[in-house]
């Protein structure tokens, strides 16, 4: 690894009008497996070039604590340099923040990587393709690691590949730390929280938005899509893996196409990686219940429009099983290139909640702005920087948001901006 260090002292952060630190959780986290307190970095941001990396680093720059250890990792050390400057330009001590020259695919730099940090960031996709060398990094070096996959298969392989060593180094793995996952797996833990204890728990959730989406996300996107036979086939593997639930039975069946009265719109079956994390918090977090079912839908007004989304959707899959297809579907959006600062002031998401239990019903809701993008760089980066900051429970391996941080993040994310909310108690 090729690293160009322009910072003395320490490599002091930059972060802007920040509340202070907690000094508990910070101190609990240098201290966790020793080595960790001597490492130069306190967060690394892998792939910040990229669209939404350079909107994390953004965020980073003006909302990370005043001594934060932080620096930019990508494969063009002159891509890096440029966004130094700019964020240079919106906040003068960015001008000395440490650019780290990587290849997501050398092994040996990779692991160097990992070793400098407390916490590692990435937005490197489709990660099936280019993560894997860097989850076996982090679990080997006991450093914390977050992303922004949505790719199912990715995450059952580092299950199978890495969850045992990660629980050895103390390293926790948390995957989908943006619109994919966090609206909702916090917001049914949010939802889970307003309903009694102890009984058999129903959370359906109806997504809406009206955002664009980015090269990157449409390649990764695209990339999952051509891998039905290997994606499979690592949900197999990793069912042979997982430990059996004692007691308790947690469920996230796809549901079916149906009218919702709760919302009064049309609910389509959303078969994405939400419901696995969502049950999967679940199985960890015995607060959900000894029966708990999640159901996840997205939910359209106007009955035409749901008609042709499901068309829209069944031929883009169809599309992607064929390689030359899918390389035609990636060209029309090129990776780094995204929706502009207008598009994205324009966008927003709500996922509004139906909680069921004990003879108590529930409606929550979590919303904000622009998710694929704005959100989502806030959302990542407010994940590291709890790992990194936060008093958080003792726990290692492959989490999931609401395992690893729950009401940590959650306080994080509404004090960013990001709306969890009781709707209505019945």
């Amino acid at each position: 690894m090729n690293e160009e260090v322009r910072q003395a002292d320490g490599a002091a952060g930059h972060g802007q009008d920040r509340e202070p630190e907690r000094d508990a959780g910070r101190d609990q986290r240098r201290d966790r497996g020793g080595a960790a307190a001597a490492r130069p970095h306190d967060v690394v941001l892998f792939g910040a070039t990229g669209f939404v990396g350079a909107l994390t680093a953004e965020y980073l720059a003006a909302h990370a604590p005043a001594d934060c250890r932080w620096a930019l990792a990508g494969r063009d050390l002159a891509k890096l340099e440029r966004l130094r400057e700019r964020l240079a330009g919106l906040h003068p001590g960015c001008a000395s923040l440490p650019l780290l020259r990587v290849d997501a695919g050398d092994a040996a730099a990779v692991r160097e990587l990992a070793a400098s940090t407390r916490v590692l960031a990435t937005t490197v996709g489709p990660y099936v393709l280019y993560g894997a060398e860097l989850v076996a990094a982090c679990a080997a070096a006991g450093t914390d690691y977050v992303d922004l996959t949505g790719e199912p298969e990715f995450v059952d392989r580092t299950y199978v590949r890495h969850d045992a060593r990660a629980r050895e180094s103390g390293a926790r793995l948390v995957h989908a730390c943006g619109f994919d996952s966090i609206p909702a797996d916090l917001g049914a833990y949010f939802t889970v929280g307003q309903l009694p204890d102890g009984v058999p728990l129903r959370v359906d959730g109806f997504m809406r938005s009206n955002a664009a989406f980015s090269g990157g996300t449409l390649a990764s996107a695209l990339t999952a899509m051509g891998r039905g036979t290997q994606t499979l086939a690592a949900a197999q593997e990793r069912r042979l893996h997982e430990p059996r639930l004692p007691q308790r039975r947690v469920r996230g069946p796809l549901g079916a196409p149906r009218y919702s009265r709760e919302t009064g719109t049309w609910a389509l079956p959303l078969p994405t990686l939400d419901p696995r994390i969502v049950t999967r918090s679940a199985a960890a977090l015995e607060r959900y219940g000894p029966d708990f079912r999640y159901r996840q839908y997205a939910s359209v007004k106007h009955l035409p429009v749901a008609v042709g989304g499901v068309a829209a959707i069944g031929a883009t899959v169809a599309l992607a099983q064929l390689p030359a297809a899918r390389r035609w579907l990636m060209s029309r959006w090129e990776p780094g290139s995204g929706p502009d600062a207008e598009r994205r002031a324009r966008s927003w998401f709500t996922v509004r909640f139906v909680g069921e239990g004990g003879g108590r019903r529930v409606f929550t809701e979590v919303s904000g702005g622009d998710p694929g993008y704005g959100e989502t760089a806030k959302m990542l980066a407010e994940s590291a920087l709890c790992l990194a900051y936060d008093a958080l429970p003792e726990r290692a391996g492959q989490l999931t948001t609401a395992v690893a941080m729950g009401d940590a993040l959650l306080d994080r994310l509404q004090k960013a901006g990001i709306r969890f909310r009781v709707a209505a108690v019945r």
